[in-house]
């Protein structure tokens, strides 16, 4: 009871809170499209986003196309030799194929994209 008050009192913070909207994102209109222009110049149709109810002028900020360097199997060992044995990692296997990808790895990379018993696959922390 006392967490559904708290949360209903957040909510209606937030709703009295007036917000300067010329502080948040670059947003243009263009030939019936609707666009959020990064900092670097890059633009991104948001407009199927705002026919679902995306406030695109309330935008903030995202991390950007290409900010992560995502691991792919050529950084990939099959040995398991010097590893530590509270190793954190995430497992896949696919038939007799099979994968551990150290989160202290992905922490940095944030994804793999892989091949794992012919398919490709996405292995993301």
């Amino acid at each position: 009871m006392v967490k559904n008050i708290l949360f209903f009192l957040f909510i209606f913070a937030i709703g009295c809170v007036e917000v300067d909207e010329s502080a948040f994102s670059n947003v243009k209109e263009e030939e019936g499209k609707i666009y959020i222009v990064d900092r670097t110049g890059y633009k991104w149709d948001v407009t199927q986003a705002v026919s679902l109810g995306f406030k695109p002028e309330r935008f903030q900020y995202g991390i950007g196309k290409n900010t992560f360097t995502p691991l792919d199997d050529s950084l990939l060992t099959d040995s398991s030799a010097d590893l530590p044995e509270n190793m954190r990692v995430i497992g896949i296997e696919e038939g007799q194929d099979a994968r551990a990808y150290s989160v202290r790895r992905l922490r940095r990379h944030e994804i793999s994209n892989s091949i794992l018993g012919g398919k490709p696959v996405a292995v993301g922390y």
